[in-house]
């Protein structure tokens, strides 16, 4: 079988640019979903398309299996981009141009080489003489850089039983440890805080005696920016740390959470996944020129670990702020609990069983995505979700995160030939 399919699939993906801005208007998955309803022609699949928002469009291609007990597959490919600084880039970011081996363009390793993978192997079921017993679904969906909400979150909501979610698949999993092989088997949280402080107001020409707001919120940010949570050493940050194979000193250091710059260009990755972690990332105060604020504001981006609730997030803010703490307000914005996986089970086995295809005896380690993923809405279904991609040998897990929202952003087309391979060995696992 040929990979040809992918590739061509996955630069008409990128040249359709469904950009999403976080805006509802934005994004245009439309243009994606139609790409995949003709890919998917002729077949005979069940299709459902999803629309919450004119142009945001989501659409499922679903093989019925032969036996309702089989484990059923669902493949969630995410058909959005985010916004790209085209003056940064010595390529066109939706020209989807093939140099050096690499194809080059916004959303080709987030996700894009994934999701036409997912869909070349789906069609591929589709297309076979031999039906699957279990059933399986790819969705194409909407809006998973805004966090889902016109996307996968609204189909979890609005549409449940459109298909399964007790086996699920998305990104992104299969690049390299020195010695080991990565899978992705849970996400951090969101806890998002707006902290806002009050102080005096008047005319900028006469500050003498006054409650200065902007030099109040200069504190608190300040406050908030020293907070270093204890790490959390759980088994899945010991697996981690260990499949690295460091000598004992190195180990124990990371393990007590020291020492980060052992792990290199993977040291920022590798404090998220094992911290509660705490950036102000916006500052508010202000107007004219000429008046004293009587408020302002910090907003803060808090990614929370499994096991870590609201409470205590608030709690650790309240600490830090210490006298401060009774004299902000702490609103909470956009808020959700991290979910994780079993390190077991029948599609857990059947991704490990497949990466040693490619990789004899090379381990598989369990990780922790800082970042989320539209997985989070299968586990909450009560399914389990997990990475899935495959990376050449030496293709690096920081390589591969370096990609993430980059500039010149690409993917080797040897790891777009590996992931549909691999897609297609599992699929054929676990499903039939």
């Amino acid at each position: 079988m040929t990979e040809q399919t992918t590739i061509d699939l996955l630069r008409q993906l990128i040249r359709n640019a469904c950009v999403n801005d976080l805006t509802p208007d934005s994004g245009q998955e439309v243009r994606n979903a139609e790409t995949l309803e003709d890919f998917f022609a002729g077949t005979d699949v069940k299709v459902q398309r999803f629309e919450p928002h004119p142009g945001r469009v989501s659409v499922a291609f679903t093989v019925e299996g032969t036996d309702t007990e089989a484990e059923p597959l669902t493949l969630l490919g995410h058909t959005d981009v985010v916004p790209v600084d085209k003056p940064k880039w010595t390529q066109d970011p939706f020209g989807a141009e093939i140099e050096n081996g690499r194809i080059y363009g916004r959303g080709a390793m987030d996700m894009l080489f994934i999701t036409a993978a997912m869909a070349t192997v789906t069609r591929e079921v589709a297309q076979a003489a031999q039906r699957p017993r279990g059933t399986l679904t790819f969705v194409g969906c909407a809006d998973e850089e805004a966090r889902g909400g016109l996307g996968a979150g609204w189909i979890a909501e609005h549409e449940p039983d459109a298909f399964s979610w007790r086996n699920c698949l998305s990104e992104t999993s299969g690049s390299h440890l020195p010695d080991a092989l990565v899978v992705v088997v849970g996400e951090k949280g969101a806890a998002q805080r707006r902290i806002t402080i009050h102080g005096d107001a008047g005319h900028g020409s006469a500050p003498y005696g006054r409650e200065l707001t902007v030099g109040l919120v200069g504190e608190v940010a300040r406050r908030l920016a020293s907070i270093e949570p204890p790490v959390v050493a759980d088994d899945l940050w010991q697996g981690y740390v260990r499949a690295f194979r460091f000598d004992s000193s190195t180990e124990q250091q990371l393990l007590r959470g020291e020492n980060y710059e052992a792990l290199g260009p993977l040291a920022r990755y590798s404090h998220a996944m094992s911290h509660l972690t705490v950036a102000p990332t916006v500052i508010r105060a202000g107007g004219a020129i000429n008046v004293l604020p009587s408020n302002a504001y910090v907003e803060l981006d808090i990614r929370p670990l499994p096991g870590q609730t609201q409470e205590d997030v608030d709690e650790v803010l309240r600490e830090a702020l210490g006298d401060l703490a009774e004299r902000v307000e702490i609103e909470h914005l956009i808020t959700e609990d991290a979910t994780v996986s079993p390190a077991s089970g029948p599609l857990y086995e059947a991704i490990v069983e497949t990466f040693g295809e490619f990789f004899p005896g090379v381990p598989v380690v369990p990780t922790i995505a800082a970042g989320g993923s539209d997985l989070r809405f299968g586990r909450r279904k009560g399914g389990v979700g997990y990475g899935f991609a495959l990376h050449a040998a030496g293709r690096g897990l920081g390589e591969v995160l370096d990609q993430l929202h980059s500039h010149d952003e690409y993917v080797d087309i040897e790891d777009v030939e590996l992931t549909t391979k691999a897609y297609r060995s599992l699929v054929q696992k676990l499903v039939f």
